[in-house]
């Protein structure tokens, strides 16, 4: 993974993952068994996926309800860990939360600005809010995502406070993109997991 280029944020003492509920957030289509994020959620003894009613025909309002409420269900502080439209419905549903949120850990937002970007349901999850998220987070974006060019998800990140990484030509960063087993993403996640405050 290379090197962070963009964004600071305060981490405060030391987390492990049996202090944390772990939300999984997949986004447009939901997460297959190949996905990173199906893989992590199956070695994560507190991990949870956020459902959705309708994957292939996502509603703002619903995709932030089923966040919203998964946040304020759990019983530990959250982390979430989400990809492409499920970090638009995480950021869109944070006015929602009740419970505490330890951090966020936020991997190819697509630019719900940009009409061009299919499908045109990413749309309807924009405009992303500017001010600084109330957590500490971090962003991971590629240099060739079809959904999101790499100069707005480091503005975005910018925009929120948080750790920018940037992944290199890696796509989507989904299981089409190669990234199943993603070993350098894990190693990024336990390394923020601990630097949040537990």
């Amino acid at each position: 993974m290379p090197v962070a280029r963009s964004g600071a944020a305060r981490y405060l003492s030391v987390m492990k993952v049996r202090d944390a509920d772990i939300l999984v957030v997949p986004g447009y289509t939901n997460s297959g068994p190949d996905h990173w994020q199906s893989r992590w959620q199956s070695k994560l003894s507190t991990a949870r996926r956020v459902e959705q009613t309708e994957w292939s025909k996502p509603v703002r309002e619903d995709w932030t309800a089923s966040v919203a409420k998964a946040v304020n269900e759990a019983e530990k502080p959250v982390v979430l860990v989400a990809h492409s439209l499920g970090v638009a419905a995480a950021v869109q549903a944070i006015a929602q939360f009740r419970k505490p949120v330890a951090g966020a850990f936020f991997v190819a937002p697509p630019d719900v600005a940009n009409p061009k970007v299919k499908p045109r349901h990413l749309m309807t999850f924009g405009p992303y809010p500017r001010e600084p998220l109330p957590f500490p987070s971090i962003v991971i974006a590629s240099r060739n995502d079809p959904f999101c060019a790499f100069d707005v998800a480091e503005d975005i990140a910018g925009a929120w406070g948080s750790l920018f990484i940037d992944a290199g030509e890696t796509g989507h960063l989904n299981a089409d993109s190669g990234f199943g087993p993603w070993p350098e993403g894990s190693m990024t996640f336990a390394k923020f997991l601990t630097d949040l405050k537990a």
